[in-house]
């Protein structure tokens, strides 16, 4: 039986501030590895590029379009054991990149980002 944990992790965009955290999925010894994944609830009318940051590298993961939820598989070479990620949310035709604070993800675990709409 999975174990639940729960991360608070801001994301400034403009003056508004965005939730994450994740939870574990039950972990299988026969079976295929355990998929991670971040969803996105895009609350704001922009679209956003979604990537995650590790050890200097910077992965693109889609496109999160404005007043959606969307979710996206995070590359399985970035996550073995737990492991520290950033995410960035780059707004389409903006000038702002806000990026969350570091967490530790391991595999199976669901990271949940919420962009808020803009004040």
């Amino acid at each position: 039986m999975g174990s639940i944990r729960r991360v608070i992790v801001a994301v400034v965009l403009s003056l508004t501030v965005a939730g994450c955290s994740h939870r574990s999925a039950p972990e299988s010894e026969a079976g295929p590895p355990a998929r991670t994944t971040v969803r996105v609830e895009n609350q704001g009318f922009a679209d956003m590029n979604i990537y995650v940051l590790s050890g200097g590298q910077r992965i693109r993961l889609g496109l999160a379009t404005g007043n959606t939820t969307t979710t996206f598989t995070i590359p399985s070479y970035l996550v073995g054991g737990l492991t520290p990620l950033r995410f960035l949310a780059d707004p389409v035709g903006g000038r702002r990149s806000p990026v969350s604070d570091e967490i530790t993800v391991k595999p199976g675990d669901q990271v949940v980002l919420t962009i808020p709409p803009q004040a």
